[in-house]
């Protein structure tokens, strides 16, 4: 035996996602842009893991006046901290969309 084996469920891998994104400054929500109709039922972080590589897409929104390709790098590093050093786990690609500034 090597030791004791970690099995990490996709809910908690979107969750520390979320969370890691959200904490980046100049992101508003994790989630969808638009009106409330649209954003119902659609995830605002979709996880695929394949082995130990997690490969991700996630949505959010940036606070007004915030430069958006700093702040794409800034969640993408954000979270592969987050997937990597907390999970234990190889990522694969991480896929920012900004779909709305808000207020």
């Amino acid at each position: 035996m090597t030791g004791p084996l970690l099995t990490v469920g996709p809910e908690v891998i979107t969750e520390m996602v979320r969370l890691a994104a959200i904490e980046v400054p100049g992101v508003l929500r994790v989630g969808r842009g638009g009106p409330p109709w649209r954003r119902l039922g659609r995830p605002g972080v979709v996880a695929h893991r394949r082995d130990a590589t997690v490969t991700l897409r996630l949505w959010v929104v940036a606070r007004p006046s915030q430069p958006l390709v700093p702040l794409a790098r800034d969640i993408r590093a954000a979270v592969a901290a987050t997937v990597e050093r907390l999970l234990g786990l190889e990522l694969g690609a991480v896929a920012v969309v900004v779909d709305g500034v808000g207020s």
